[in-house]
């Protein structure tokens, strides 16, 4: 004689981090090392890549306690993100959502938040006594420095905001608005590459990331963490 068990599984919830918080961590932090870096934190501001090696030799030698500041917050940025992109792929997998998407978001979060510290390790670098005095150093690790934080940030952000996205818009996971802008964010992201060889595109980077972290914040609150009706 067999038994046959069902479980139901509905409302049962995810179990990790509430997907706003490490959201939120992320933008303050980023952002907070920003300051020090921009015209906020007094004048010089972060050099472009537009500027001669002079400008950007002189930045790193003026400012160089506030560059340190600004490595040490954003590559504290880099944690938050991560957990944020593990997380999420996680609750959406939980939710129902067994698509590739999920791995993509884990593999646009992981090379953005690892990115991020390699981004702010170079201008760490760059803050240390005797290499901004060499102006054939300060021209490499800048533009490291650069790739790393600009495309490098940008084109996996793309792909993380992707990820959750597209999925989340054929389940109606997230108000349709709001996938829509995602998409829209990614779209901008990943084009960003361009930027390596046409300087032209180099707006797309910030357009992906402000956005984005606003983006993040409103999904970290909208996306579902309960399992729908289920029996197993």
């Amino acid at each position: 004689m067999e038994t046959q068990f069902e479980i139901s599984t509905k409302g049962l919830r995810h179990s990790g981090p509430p997907l706003w918080l490490p959201a939120i961590m992320f933008m303050l932090t980023f952002n907070t090392g920003l300051y020090f870096v921009t015209s906020l934190g007094g004048l010089p501001y972060f050099p472009g890549p537009w500027e001669t090696v002079a400008v950007i030799q002189k930045f790193f030698l003026v400012k160089a306690n506030a560059v340190i500041l600004c490595a040490f917050f954003q590559f504290g940025s880099a944690i938050p993100l991560g957990i944020f992109a593990v997380t999420a792929a996680s609750q959406m997998r939980f939710i129902g959502a067994k698509v590739a998407g999920t791995y993509i978001i884990v593999f646009g979060g992981i090379l953005t938040s690892m990115n991020i510290m390699a981004s702010s390790m170079t201008m760490w670098a760059l803050a240390h006594p005797g290499v901004a005095q060499d102006a054939s150093i300060v021209n490499v690790l800048y533009f490291l420095q650069f790739g790393f934080g600009g495309v490098g940030f940008s084109v996996p952000l793309g792909l993380l905001i992707a990820g959750i996205s597209i999925p989340s818009m054929i389940m109606k996971l997230l108000p349709k608005w709001l996938c829509i802008f995602g998409i829209v964010l990614a779209v901008f992201g990943i084009f960003s590459w361009f930027d390596m060889i046409f300087p032209q595109a180099l707006a797309l980077i910030p357009l992906t990331r402000f956005p984005g972290f606003i983006w993040f914040i409103l999904v970290g609150f909208m996306l579902p963490n309960r399992r729908k009706d289920v029996s197993v």
